[in-house]
């Protein structure tokens, strides 16, 4: 049985476009309106990623700094955000969503533990940033039992040799990282070299699903569309930030950038 993750871009591929793949921190700005924001950005983005926070999130740049920081500082805890997760899925059943975060707070909460909650909750993926490959082959095969997706990264500096292993080892998504940098960082290298390098790893990944983080905002994601998929966050986040200065609705707002995302690769 295929999982939501691989439905979800076999869907995609189907209409001949990427997957459009999102990113928000739990609890962010409120626990109550973190779920609000996931069930009205659902109706545009494909795959969700929601990430629980953590105090030095060091693979993340200022935008999702400042995310995760407005999370804590209002008590979110990991028991909260699989609670966010749990109500998302009661209405969403088959929108696959991704927990994004760092490996610190899974390995305090027990590995076990920690994976019987996502499976309870309803969690399709895992993203652990701090979780390298091959370090995270004994984690990776207790999540295939739980019938979670572990997402490998790869990187531009990640040698042929090694990815290829990383490929054999990955399940139904693979996470590059276009460029060597945070995230939300502006792109360093011009989109064209992003997808030359996609398509070389495209080559050796087959029929695995390969998306392109980092850098990717509405301005850059047309030019990035020959990919299986495109995943957009620090923007999200930043969209939360400038919403709350403004005395805004943020969920309005996150609506409305996600349909623009949305379309811009149709």
């Amino acid at each position: 049985m295929k999982s939501k993750i691989a439905l979800a871009f076999k869907k995609c591929r189907a209409e001949k476009r990427p997957a459009l793949i999102t990113y928000t921190v739990a609890g962010d700005n409120t626990k109550k309106n973190s779920l609000k924001i996931l069930n009205t950005i659902s109706k545009h983005a494909d795959i969700l990623e929601l990430g629980f926070p953590h105090n030095t999130p060091i693979a993340d740049g200022g935008q999702i700094q400042g995310s995760s920081h407005r999370a804590l500082k209002n008590g979110i805890k990991l028991k909260d955000v699989f609670k966010i997760v749990k109500k998302f899925k009661k209405f969403n059943p088959d929108k696959p969503l991704i927990l994004m975060g760092y490996f610190n707070l899974i390995y305090q909460n027990g590995e076990n533990n920690f994976l019987n909650n996502c499976k309870v909750s309803g969690v399709d993926g895992l993203i652990v940033v701090d979780l390298p490959y091959p370090e995270n082959k004994s984690f990776s095969k207790k999540c295939k039992k739980k019938s979670i997706n572990f997402i490998q990264l790869l990187s531009p500096t990640t040698s042929k040799d090694r990815m290829k292993r990383i490929i054999k080892d990955s399940h139904d998504m693979i996470y590059y990282i276009s460029m060597l940098s945070t995230t939300g960082g502006k792109l360093k290298v011009s989109p064209k070299k992003i997808i030359e390098n996609y398509k070389k790893i495209k080559k050796l990944s087959g029929d695995k699903n390969l998306v392109i983080g980092f850098g990717i905002t509405n301005k850059t994601i047309s030019s990035l569309r020959n990919s299986d998929g495109l995943v957009v966050g620090s923007q999200l986040c930043k969209v939360i930030t400038d919403s709350i200065k403004r005395r805004q609705n943020p969920v309005t707002k996150l609506d409305k950038l996600v349909y623009n995302l949305k379309k811009k690769i149709i």
